[in-house]
């Protein structure tokens, strides 16, 4: 049975599942490496979501080989599954891709530009890049190396020979069995299905009867390399199997016994492996909680090859703001690698590490990246100064690196708001930036913009990628004339306060303290005056002045904050555009 993670304020939700798995790996194979496991299928872009699949076991067997045991995280790539569906929104790839629907993930051609040899090993290679950039320590297993290679010979034999008692087993969750006649349909049918979470779970396929009867065994084509084929006899003693293709008519007689060139369904392919690899954890998503489903189905298979269901939770989807569901087959969706082009490794670490698996979550790819590093930064202080609580400081720990060591980091960790607006003001220039961020604290300047990377790198790219034209800054070529001539004698005087102040403040807590302070000083209190001494009434004069500012400044009523602009177009360039 899935273990569950309890909900406590200070839970560390990993722990407890090291405990878990480190007690039923004792009792199942005493002495041995503890076995973790996670399914990613190449059938296109690996997305955020499949992500999930990875790091619940990460954490976990990291937190293990805290404790100094020995673990493997395994990551079975399901490239020998069927190429399904032409994924939408992939460079390089057009309709005339359906041709190869049917064949194996490695058979199938890369996109077109593609440096690899194959569909698969093109997406393959982006995930193992993002791995690797989060520490993630695995041990990769090929599908197709261990069917083509006869590793799974003894496995796929033994099904076959028990093919009754996995029908019985499938019978149980079966509402309607197809007509043999209604096979090839059932067959062109699934790969018209949608990618889910996690691996090959997504076609569901059970190998359900065909006029010969049930096998767990799908052949690929010795013609068309297609899974269209349909098992017509199957003796035991000798092996020898045959089979035709719906697709092409080809027909074939083999002895299994000798015979690389198909794969076990998937509700019995996953069973067997769990077996076969001796696993002790692995999650499956929430896709598989239903009656019939693979992993459900599986827990019983799993008895025929000698082995037992791996414990591990059922995870949450992930999600993006502003998408549904993730899919892979419909192409488009954010990866991995398109988090870390904008998010420090350790960031995107800890959204894994502080919900607990059965928590969702949705990754935030517009504005709200700000606020999620302004809340990394607040917890990064807490845990330094010793106050965060034990949740949130285990949370952090599994962030910010592994049992193996740290996780690179940035030397000055200016806050990301910040570094966003001078990229986007300074629009790629690097010395306008260095300038700009070297003035943020006069006491301890900026000495290289090396020593801000990569986050300033990663909000570059985010203000590059995420950030629409028509929200980009845009500074003032020539004063406005027109508004400077327009404006009362208020508005004359706060901007004359904010000029008055910019040399004595021109720094970013400097001038966050005048711009904050004009409207209070206008208003006969302090510059330094809390919100509780203050009548309602400033907030809005403060609102007024901040707008007075920006259409000054860049042409519009909003921007980025207004010590950064400040700082960013610089204090010559400030007075001449306010018309001094």
């Amino acid at each position: 049975m899935p273990i569950v993670a309890q909900s406590t304020e200070t839970a560390d939700w990993v722990s407890r599942f090291a405990d878990d798995v480190i007690e039923e790996s004792e009792r199942r194979a005493p002495g041995k490496p503890v076995v973790v496991a996670s399914g990613l299928s190449p059938s296109g872009p690996i997305h955020l979501g499949n992500l999930r699949e990875v790091m619940t076991p990460h954490l976990v067997a990291d937190e293990i080989r805290r404790r100094g045991r020995q673990v493997r995280h395994l990551i079975s790539w399901d490239d020998y599954d069927r190429y399904r569906k032409v994924p939408a929104g992939i460079a390089g790839v057009d309709e005339s891709w359906a041709e190869h629907i049917g064949k194996p993930l490695t058979s199938v051609p890369a996109p077109k530009g593609s440096a690899y040899p194959n569909w698969a090993e093109h997406f393959k290679a982006t995930m193992v890049a993002s791995l690797a950039e989060l520490g993630v320590e695995f041990d990769g297993i090929s599908q197709t190396e261990q069917y083509t290679s006869g590793v799974y010979r003894e496995q796929i034999l033994h099904a076959m020979r028990h093919r009754g008692d996995i029908d019985a087993i499938l019978a149980q969750y079966r509402t309607k069995k197809a007509p043999a006649k209604k096979q090839q349909q059932k067959q062109v049918d699934e790969a018209e299905l949608e990618a889910e979470e996690g691996s090959g779970a997504a076609a569901e396929d059970d190998g359900s009867s065909g006029v010969a009867g049930y096998f767990p065994y799908k052949p690929y084509c010795g013609n068309c390399e297609k899974d269209l084929t349909t098992v017509t006899s199957y003796d035991d003693d000798s092996t020898e199997l045959a089979y035709n293709c719906t697709a092409c008519g080809f027909t074939e007689t083999v002895r299994l016994s000798e015979f690389n060139r198909g794969k076990l369904v998937w509700k019995v392919d996953w069973p067997m492996r769990w077996a076969y690899e001796g696993v002790i954890f692995e999650p499956s998503g929430v896709d598989h909680s239903s009656p019939g489903s693979s992993f459900q189905v599986g827990g019983q298979i799993v008895g025929i090859f000698g082995g037992k269901q791996p414990i591990g939770p059922m995870y949450a989807f992930v999600g993006i703001s502003g998408m549904a569901k993730m899919s892979s087959s419909r192409g488009g969706v954010p990866t991995p690698a398109d988090a870390l082009q904008i998010m420090e490794p350790q960031i995107l670490r800890w959204l894994y590490a502080r919900r607990r698996p059965n928590q969702s979550f949705k990754i935030a790819f517009d504005q709200e990246i700000q606020r999620l590093y302004d809340e990394w930064d607040k917890l990064a202080a807490k845990v330094a100064d010793g106050a965060a609580l034990p949740g949130d400081v285990a949370a952090y720990t599994r962030a910010v690196g592994t049992a193996a060591a740290e996780l690179p980091r940035t030397a000055r960790p200016l806050p990301y708001r910040t570094l966003a607006s001078v990229a986007d003001i300074t629009a790629g220039h690097e010395d306008q930036a260095l300038r700009i961020l070297s003035e943020l604290d006069p006491e301890q300047p900026l000495g290289s913009l090396d020593e801000a990377r990569p986050r300033y790198d990663k909000a570059e790219a985010w203000i590059n990628t995420h950030v629409p034209a028509d929200q980009r800054t845009i500074v003032r070529d020539e004063p406005d004339a027109e508004l400077l001539k327009s404006l009362d004698e208020a508005s004359q005087q706060s901007v004359r306060l904010l000029l008055d102040g910019l040399a004595e403040h021109w720094s970013l807590d400097g001038l966050t303290h005048l711009v904050y302070g004009v409207p209070k000083v206008q208003a006969g209190f302090a510059a330094d005056a809390t919100p509780k001494e203050l009548p309602p009434e400033i907030k809005t004069a403060q609102r007024s002045f901040f707008a007075l500012l920006y259409h000054l400044l860049v042409g519009r009523d909003t921007g980025p904050r207004l010590p950064t602009l400040l700082l960013a177009v610089g204090q010559e360039r400030v007075r001449a555009l306010l018309g001094e």
